[in-house]
């Protein structure tokens, strides 16, 4: 037996029918969905804090972050923008990196890597620090006591960390410590001791700095031996030796100039 042929009117209206209900299917769906992202059951009841924690506490965070954390914790816990909350949390002192998670049903988790502060920057009670990882950060130490100061170009303060561990090594072979390194807008280098001397050591790479640094430690006992005094300064500029000021040792007499001790 043979279907009937529908009139085309018939047609048109069963698949108008159709799409009406299926869009109010739809709709359902999205109220529904909008409604249960809502729900006060899925609100964000609390944020617990993990990893290096050292320099912080909830007090703290509660202080620092209660006004800005208002507006995301508003939202739902489907919903929260991480990236904010995470933008958040780094945007307080000694935070180096937060990762932000969600704890099903109602949590977040934040796991916090801090700074390790290494040297002052630029110099001492700046506000500023270098971690490290060579990083600069704003922040102020609990304890500042032995922390050098490293000065020059923010874009650099990498290279001047790597380097300053460096020469401290070289400088400790002698028992002296390195206070302060300094790469100035001309790139020349200049440091200080912790006995306040002073070092020039010019421009070039840090092997050249490094290697000059060796020849003057090289040779700076046999120096003491023959002239009694502190270190004032070295300039390690010169290509085959250096020049070196020491406390006690007369440069200048009643008619003549004597040249400050030179060793090559």
């Amino acid at each position: 037996m043979t279907q009937p042929v529908l009139p085309i009117d018939v047609k048109l209206m069963t698949a108008a029918t159709h799409a009406l209900v299926a869009l109010f299917a739809m709709l359902c769906l999205v109220v529904l969905g909008a409604w249960a992202v809502r729900h006060p059951v899925w609100s964000v009841q609390a944020i617990t804090v993990h990893g290096d924690v050292a320099h912080q506490n909830a007090v703290t965070f509660r202080a620092q972050l209660a006004t800005q954390m208002k507006s995301s914790l508003s939202a739902s816990f489907l919903t929260v923008d991480l990236q904010q909350v995470k933008r958040l949390f780094e945007s307080v002192p000694w935070v180096r990196q937060a990762v932000v998670q969600r704890e099903f049903p109602n949590r977040l988790r934040v796991t916090l890597q801090e700074h390790e502060a290494v040297a002052w920057w630029g110099s001492s009670g700046s506000g500023q620090l270098v971690s490290r990882l060579g990083e600069v950060f704003d922040a102020s130490p609990d304890d500042s006591d032995g922390l050098p100061e490293l000065a020059g170009p923010a874009a650099q303060s990498a290279e001047l960390w790597a380097l300053y561990q460096r020469l401290s090594a070289e400088l400790a072979r002698l028992e002296l410590g390195l206070a302060r390194l300094e790469l100035t807008e001309r790139g020349s280098w200049r440091a200080e001791l912790d006995n306040g001397a002073r070092l020039e050591l010019g421009r070039g790479t840090p092997d050249e700095l490094v290697a000059r640094t060796q020849r003057f430690t090289a040779t700076l006992s046999q120096l003491t031996q023959r002239y009694a005094g502190a270190v004032q300064s070295v300039d390690l500029r010169y290509p085959n030796g250096y020049a070196l000021r020491m406390r006690g040792v007369t440069t200048v007499t009643e008619n003549t100039v004597t040249p400050t001790p030179r060793t090559r």
